[in-house]
Parts: C-alpha cells; structure tokens; sequence
C-alpha cells in the first residue's frame, strides 16, 4: 500500500445491498411473467385485430352497411368477451381455444357474407 494511504473500511451493507438487488430482480420477473401470463391466445387476438379491420375495411368501401357493421361489431364484443373470461384463470385450454377459434371462424364467415352480399351502400 503507497505511504499516505488509509486503508479505509468497506461498508458490511455491500453484501447485503447486492442481495436485496438479486431478489429483487428476481422478484421482478416474477412479477411480470404472471401480468404477462394472460396473453395464452397470441393467435385468436391477431385475428380479432384483422376481423375489425376487416369491418372498418367494408363500412368505408360501402360493402358493410351500418345496420351490419353494428351487428358485426358485436360479434367481436362477444369474442373479446369470452377470450377474456376464458383467460382469467391463467390458463386456456384446448377445448376453450377451440371454442374461441370457432367463434372467429363463425365470425369471419358473416363478415365475408356482409361484404359479398347485394346489399350496398352506394
């Protein structure tokens, strides 16, 4: 050690200070793997974005009137409804997958009826 130099103590809470950083961290991504954990139907959320789209797609072509975008737009109520609910625990299973995917499937097929059907808007 160079002459002039005082070996100066280490402070006893730098052990614990790394400590407590650790479980924090680790805390952490705990916490947020469980608010994370609700998204278990990446899918059927990726369609539910398309089908709005879909339907703001025919309103502002004039496919879609409003009577049927309003009936639409409540199917899709409906569906973001039961996706929720079916979440809520934590987990989906496949039967409740299953019964959202037909859902989006029943869905899909009025939206496509309502915008090849003879009713315009223009």
């Amino acid at each position: 050690m160079p002459a002039g130099r005082i070996k100066q103590p280490k402070p006893k809470n730098m052990k614990n200070t790394g400590i407590i950083r650790a479980i924090g961290v680790l805390l952490f991504g705990f916490a947020s793997l469980i608010g994370f954990g609700q998204d278990n139907t990446p899918r059927t959320d990726t369609r539910q974005h398309i089908q709005r789209a879909r339907i703001a797609d025919g309103v502002r072509d004039g496919e879609v009137t409003r009577r049927e975008a309003v009936g639409l737009r409540a199917e899709q109520r409906h569906i973001r409804r039961s996706g929720r609910r079916v979440k809520a625990d934590g987990e989906v299973t496949p039967q409740e997958r299953r019964r959202l995917q037909r859902k989006q499937n029943r869905a899909s097929r009025h939206i496509r009826r309502a915008k090849h059907n003879e009713i315009d808007n223009n």
